[in-house]
């Protein structure tokens, strides 16, 4: 271990086991790659569906489902695993801030979704019969269903939307590209 811009520099084939270690910097970063990479998908459509009419607008967003949802499972699991990769990368060192921050970046992803995307979601899906781990995932905060709203205006709600997942995609960018210098270190 050296010093490096007064962080220790910490390299994993010093650790016991880091071919485990490496297994695990490996699959986190897969998974949040597929994290980011649906965000990004959603954010590289923007441009084209904001020239949409309603009419055209309301019949493709149930396109997204079960397939997005289903992919989706990469989030929560990028976080798990990313707090997992921080736990056993020695703290002060370089790759262990980095860690840091992507991992604060994962959360700043899901906050996001939380607040402003998954209830327009419960918009989009009003006419939409889902079943199984579908149905019980989107009635998750359908209190806050914005179809319950008196001044529904469905280009708002579209912005939300499609804006939502562009700060999801640039945050999920963020911590991938953070995590792959930790791992490069």
């Amino acid at each position: 271990m050296g010093t490096e811009h007064g962080l220790k520099r910490w390299t994993p084939k010093a650790q016991t086991g880091s071919s485990m270690f490496f297994a695990l910097q490996v699959v986190t970063i897969t998974i949040v790659a597929v994290a980011m990479a649906l965000a990004l998908a959603h954010a590289l459509e923007l441009p084209g569906k904001l020239r949409l009419a309603k009419e055209q607008y309301f019949a493709i967003q149930p396109i997204y489902y079960p397939g997005f949802t289903i992919g989706g499972a990469a989030e929560p699991l990028g976080l798990l695993f990313s707090a997992i990769l921080l736990f056993f990368t020695p703290p002060g060192t370089l790759a262990f801030w980095l860690i840091a921050s992507a991992f604060i970046g994962l959360v700043a992803m899901q906050v996001t979704y939380w607040i402003l995307t998954h209830p327009v979601n419960n918009f989009w899906l009003r006419d939409v019969e889902l079943k199984g781990v579908s149905a019980g995932f989107f009635s998750l905060g359908a209190s806050r269903d914005p179809a319950h709203s008196k001044n529904l205006d469905w280009t708002y709600l579209r912005d939300q939307w499609e804006f939502s997942h562009v700060a999801r995609a640039a945050f999920g960018l963020i911590s991938l590209i953070l995590l792959v210098v930790a791992v490069a270190l």
